[in-house]
This record gives structure tokens, C-alpha cells and sequence, in this order.
């Protein structure tokens, strides 16, 4: 069995699928893992550094050939296309926005599994690429807060004075907002978490920080929050607006799965922001959090700075690659099976394990994921 990881096509994506110490574990398990040659470059992972962990360093055409090919964003369809029938794909495969993906996959008769399906569940934590991701995103977030902030972050006793500590407030207490409100709890801010999860309140304040609770309660399914009815969001808009004006840092993690994300923040809030404020909306690539958010862009208005970083954890590709292969290699663990004495290593994945079944989008010809084949369904008819 081969194993191929491809060089990201994306000239933002830094970070590559498997790292030098998962390639090791996997090839001491008499699995071939072939690495496209410079993937890791970008990551500061030479070829040499890949060959010494036991992989074969090969060509781009190559790699679509191979048994099981491990991405890290969704690979080009034509890229799908020349897989072998029967092969397996794992990635970020965005199943509820990408339908060329999820396409591309059925019509090539690839198995295909996303990582960011991986079900929510205890026995899948090691798996959640999404969760260790995220903790990346959070963590870049108040860092780039800290950087763009006219003022300290930490309360400063000085022979001149003393310098009270910056507010720093976060919307959405999931993976990213709660490694965000640790970390400007480190950096020495006052700092206050906000969700529509009332369940979530205990994890904020463990970390340090107040709740901000506005009366408002929107629990979903899986771990996240459902989307507000236009009732909630107008009360939701009303408070947020108010308590907003009082902080130095707003930082934005709120996503609705496969739907634009919620406006938390709106003009009016964002004028009534002291000048030198700074919001950072990690939503922007799902239309933002912030009324005032270009994807990808700084805006100043009135002297408040609104920033819209995209994919933050290929900004720290060292770390990110490390925990994704990670996850990888954990997804792996389910689906292998180690021959006996003499016997070859194989692929064989249980689709009776709601792991493999839940994060399988397409296999044997068709679309297996709701969500996938409800996007494929929708740009068909549109």
C-alpha cells in the first residue's frame, strides 16, 4: 500500500499533511509513504528530513496514482480525476461548500474522507483536525490583536504611572475562542467570553475570565450553536452593541456549519468602539462576524481597526502540520489493518464505525454525506 502526500496548490498554504515523525510510525508498520517532492518546504521540512523518517520522495503526476492520498485543503477536481478508481482521499474537503470536490470524488469512484466531518464524540477528540486547528487559529489571533493594539495588554506599575490592562472580549466560546481568551489571559488582559451556549459559561471561567450573559440561548447539535431566529438576533444585535463599546479587543470565532456567518458586530457598535480599537473576525472566509469585515483585509473606521486574517493556522505551519498529521494518523489507526506475519498492510476501513461513516463523503460512485450531496444538488440546480 502507498501512501502519497501532494504539495498544497494553494500559494497561501504553508503547512503539509504528514510530518517527518507520523511518517516514521507508519512506515515501521510496512506502509510505503511517498511525499511529493518539496511539500514540505513551506512547512521548513526538507525532502532529506522526509527520506530519513523512511519516505520516498516522488513526483507530482505520482502521487495521484498511489492507494490513499493525504491533502490538507481540497485538491483541484482534475487532480481527483486521476486517481485510481478505488483509491482513498482524506482531507479538508469542505463538504457542505465544495461541491467540485465532493463531484470529483463520486465521478472518479474515490473514497473520500473529510476531516472536518469527523464527528464530535469523546472516542474521535484525537481525530478532530478541526479542534486542533482552531487552537492555532485562536492562539495567531490574539497575537495579531497584541501587534495591531495601541495600547499594552497587560496592567503596567510604573514610576510614571500605572497602565490599566486592555479588555479583551471573544464571541463564540468553541476550540478558538476559548485557546483566544487563554491566551490574552496570558498576555495579561481583562478578559470576557460570549456564546449563545449557556453551557459553555463553566469552560470561559475557568480560564479566568467573566461570562457575558445576554439573557439569549441558542444550543445546536454536535457541540455548536443553532442559528438565531430574526427575534433572538435583533435582541442579540441590541446587547451586543451596548456591551461592545467597552472593550479594547474584540475577537470574533462564531460559524454556523455550512451557513454564512452570524453578524454579532454592527456598524453602529464598531463607531462606538474607542479609536485604537482592533476586532479580529476569524469568520471573514464564511462572510464574517462584523458587518464592517472585508475577507483577507485591514479596514480602518474612525480609528477602529477591523481585521479579516484568512487561514491563520498556515501561519504557524510547524506546529499546525504536526497536530493535523496527527489527526491523520490517528483517522489511520481506525482504518488499518496490520497483516499477520508476512502478511501485507491493508486499508480497510469499517463503515459500521460512525467515525469512518460520518466523515466518508463519497465512496464507490456516490455522494454518502448529507451535506455534500445537498451542495452537489444545489449548484446542479442553480
Amino acid at each position: 500500500m502507498r501512501l502519497a502526500v501532494p504539495k498544497e496548490h494553494d500559494a497561501d498554504e504553508r503547512r503539509v499533511a504528514l510530518v517527518p515523525e507520523v511518517v516514521r510510525k507508519l512506515s515501521g508498520r510496512g506502509i510505503e509513504v511517498a511525499v511529493e517532492r518539496g511539500a514540505g518546504e513551506r512547512a521548513l521540512i526538507s525532502d532529506a528530513a522526509f527520506e530519513e523518517a523512511g519516505a520516498v520522495i516522488i513526483d507530482a503526476a505520482e502521487v495521484w496514482k498511489s492507494d490513499v492520498v493525504i491533502a490538507i485543503a481540497p485538491p483541484q477536481p482534475q487532480q481527483i480525476a486521476s486517481m485510481n478508481e478505488g483509491a482513498v482521499l482524506i482531507g479538508f474537503l469542505a463538504p457542505l461548500t465544495s461541491a467540485p470536490t465532493a463531484a470529483a470524488a463520486r465521478d472518479a469512484k474515490v473514497t473520500a474522507f473529510a476531516m472536518e466531518a469527523i464527528p464530535r464524540i469523546s472516542r474521535a477528540q484525537a481525530i478532530d483536525a478541526l479542534s486542533s486547528q482552531s487552537n492555532v487559529a485562536g492562539y495567531e489571533a490574539v497575537i495579531i490583536a497584541a501587534e495591531e493594539l495601541t495600547r499594552f495588554f497587560p496592567m503596567l506599575m510604573t514610576a510614571a504611572g500605572t497602565i490599566p490592562p486592555a479588555k479583551v472580549l471573544v464571541l463564540g466560546a468553541g476550540v478558538a475562542g476559548l485557546q483566544a481568551l487563554a491566551t490574552a489571559r496570558r498576555l495579561g488582559a481583562v478578559v470576557t467570553g460570549y456564546d449563545v451556549r449557556p453551557e459553555v459559561a463553566e469552560q470561559v471561567e475557568s480560564l479566568g475570565a467573566s461570562f457575558l450573559d445576554l439573557g439569549i440561548e441558542a444550543s445546536g447539535e454536535g457541540g455548536y450553536a443553532r442559528e438565531l431566529s430574526d427575534e433572538e438576533h435583533a435582541a442579540q444585535q441590541q446587547a451586543l452593541n451596548e456591551a461592545i463599546t467597552g472593550f479594547d479587543v474584540v475577537i470574533t470565532t462564531a460559524l454556523v456549519p455550512g451557513r454564512p456567518a452570524p453578524k454579532l458586530i454592527s456598524a453602529a457598535a464598531v463607531e462606538g468602539m474607542r479609536a485604537g480599537s482592533v476586532i479580529v473576525d476569524l469568520a471573514g472566509e464564511s462572510g464574517g462576524n462584523c458587518e464592517l469585515t472585508v475577507a483577507g483585509e485591514k479596514t480602518i473606521i474612525d480609528g477602529v481597526t477591523v481585521l479579516s486574517p484568512l487561514n491563520l493556522p498556515a501561519q504557524m505551519p510547524e506546529h499546525s502540520s504536526q497536530l493535523y498529521a496527527r489527526n491523520v494518523l490517528a483517522l489511520l489507526d481506525l482504518m488499518i489493518s496490520d497483516g499477520e506475519e508476512g502478511a501485507a498492510t491493508t486499508l480497510a476501513p469499517d463503515f459500521e464505525d460512525e467515525i469512518i461513516s460520518g466523515s466518508c463523503i463519497a465512496k464507490s460512485g456516490e455522494i454518502v454525506h448529507p451535506g455534500a450531496k445537498a451542495a452537489v444538488e444545489g449548484a446542479a440546480g442553480a
